[in-house]
């Protein structure tokens, strides 16, 4: 290989790693690279580290409150903490663009406030010129459409958040 070759090998592996992808391959021409990252390590340094951060996060709220905020606001901001926390997160099966409607100019297959099934068409993927239908994996009211329209989306990455029910 190059030097240039090298330099940019290098570019690629910091930023797969940076974005957390776990395998990468490149075919052009007679140049081919296959690149594995191991999750495992990666993922428990990532649980360790948000781990932490929750760990910290009570102790500086909990300092910053008294100061900060009289008692009857801190009892009203902590409401708006909990709505979020029981829903349920659809995430991309695959790698691919993420589309809310069957078409262009169609209505989007969910918007939030639907009522929709587990096994229901909720949005396409399209991944190497096919269009994958992802389906609802429970049911119940959409809360929020989490992607735009067109948007790149990774393997995981959260697609929906529904209030199962």
């Amino acid at each position: 290989m190059k030097p240039q070759d090298m330099k940019d090998l290098r570019e690629l592996i910091e930023f797969l790693k940076e974005y957390g992808v776990a395998e990468f391959d490149l075919d052009r021409g007679d140049t081919k690279i296959r690149l594995k990252f191991s999750q495992p390590g990666t993922a428990s340094a990532g649980v360790a580290d948000i781990a932490k951060l929750v760990a910290a996060a009570p102790i500086a709220h909990a300092v910053a409150t008294p100061v900060a905020a009289p008692p009857a606001q801190t009892a009203a901001a902590t409401p708006a903490v909990d709505p979020d926390a029981g829903l349920h997160i659809v995430k991309s099966p695959i790698v691919g663009t993420f589309y809310g409607s069957p078409s262009p100019g169609a209505p989007a297959f969910v918007s939030p406030g639907d009522h929709v099934e587990k096994g229901q068409v909720i949005c396409i993927v399209e991944a190497m010129k096919l269009m994958n239908e992802i389906e609802a994996d429970a049911s119940g009211e959409v809360v929020k459409c989490l992607i735009t329209n067109g948007q790149p989306i990774e393997f995981g990455q959260p697609l929906f958040s529904i209030r199962v029910g």
